[in-house]
């Protein structure tokens, strides 16, 4: 019955992030000791003061459908974060949220985008960015970077890329995968650019921003005269260790907003009752209370890249949040490693798994096939091993 599938589905790339994980799963259940550093997945508990909110929840008894734009306490909370963190003000109206942020992006495309709409994609990016605008008939179109220019677009470059096709760009600051933040100003040159492109609309994947090594973080819908076309996209997954809790929202112009609202009550409703109860909680919270996990995310930084950088072959710029390293590892393409040869990021990924059994993802699915993401979001004894490992298979 295969042949009955939908071609929308049967020209669906697999998620390289999940399937690594899958992989290094079932090498597990091997009796194989895999060290997994391809999942994008803090290693702390959920603090306790939210776990706290979320047990009250249920003593509470909320166990009923939620409005399918969230509950309008937590809509209030997210509102006062976003004035708190980022300067944005933001009315009910104009917040959806939504059954994790992934969602959240899935919402704006599926609402924004018609076929054969042209979506900039500065490189490397997010998993599942391009997918997400295939699903949506899009077209996903990759901006290139480099390591000299610490993965990040140039104005020039954004002019460069705009056709007429051009309805959105996406983008994420601190990047997923290569660590990297755009600072105000360099947002500010962006901007530059877009003025004079009034109906390219901008999707801006702020998901990392507590987890920011080097100043404060930036908004592009700060700008006023960006702030009516940039939907500014957040949860809690990353800096609240709540990956499993499954909550992200978006801030954006209200017309955008109810369109995402529309879309979400045809397809999963409101997200989880107790789930958000939970985040009304720890949105409210100083951000103080999550600092903890920030410094630690530091340290381990500082370790990795100390490690790396004894490793003949890796380039590696310091990543400036977010918890992933992203090595240009193109020095190892053409040669063979104990009988394996390497052709590209995927050779090389499938190498440190199957001989270092180190589990890393390839830089193809990041839109760059120079690279490969490894994540710190792991135990110091653990990076220090990783690395060992990888060194020797490497020398």
């Amino acid at each position: 019955m295969q042949k009955h599938l939908s071609d929308r589905i049967n020209n669906l790339a697999t998620s390289q992030t999940l399937a690594m994980a899958a992989k290094t799963r079932e090498l597990r259940e091997e009796g194989k000791d895999i060290i997994g550093l391809s999942l994008g997945e803090p290693d702390f508990n959920t603090p306790d003061f939210i776990k706290d909110a979320a047990i009250q929840a249920i003593n509470d008894n909320y166990n009923s459908y939620t409005p399918v734009d969230g509950y309008v306490e937590l809509k209030d909370a997210i509102i006062t974060k976003f004035k708190r963190d980022n300067n944005l003000t933001y009315n009910r109206a104009q917040i959806v949220v939504s059954t994790g942020a992934k969602q959240s992006l899935a919402n704006a495309a599926m609402v924004l985008l018609n076929p054969g709409d042209e979506v900039l994609l500065p490189c490397p990016y997010w998993v599942s960015y391009a997918e997400i605008v295939k699903l949506a008939e899009g077209v996903p179109v990759e901006v290139p970077t480099t390591v000299e220019s610490n993965f990040k677009i140039t104005p020039q470059q954004l002019r460069d890329s705009i056709t007429p096709k051009t309805k959105m760009i996406w983008y994420s600051s601190p990047c997923n995968p290569s660590g990297m933040v755009y600072s105000k100003q360099e947002l500010r040159a962006l901007a530059d650019v877009l003025v004079d492109y009034p109906n390219i609309i901008i999707l801006s994947d702020e998901i990392y921003e507590h987890i920011n090594f080097v100043g404060e973080h930036a908004s592009m819908a700060d700008f006023p005269d960006m702030y009516d076309r940039t939907v500014t996209v957040n949860g809690v997954s990353k800096a609240f260790a709540m990956t499993g809790w499954r909550i992200g929202y978006i801030g954006a112009p209200e017309w955008i907003a109810r369109a995402c609202n529309k879309m979400q009550g045809q397809i999963t409703s409101g997200a989880n009752c107790i789930a958000q109860r939970a985040v009304i909680t720890a949105l409210l919270a100083p951000v103080s209370e999550i600092k903890f996990m920030v410094d630690t995310f530091k340290e381990r930084r500082k370790l990795i890249i100390s490690l790396m950088d004894t490793i003949k072959g890796f380039k590696t710029p310091e990543p400036e949040g977010a918890f992933y390293v992203f090595p240009n590892i193109s020095y190892f393409f053409g040669k063979t490693l104990k009988g394996h040869k390497i052709n590209n990021a995927t050779d090389f990924s499938m190498f440190l798994l199957e001989e270092a059994l180190v589990a890393t993802v390839t830089g193809d699915a990041f839109g760059n096939p120079n690279c490969i993401r490894i994540s710190y979001a792991a135990s110091e004894d653990q990076i220090t091993e990783a690395l060992k490992r990888i060194k020797e298979a490497v020398s």
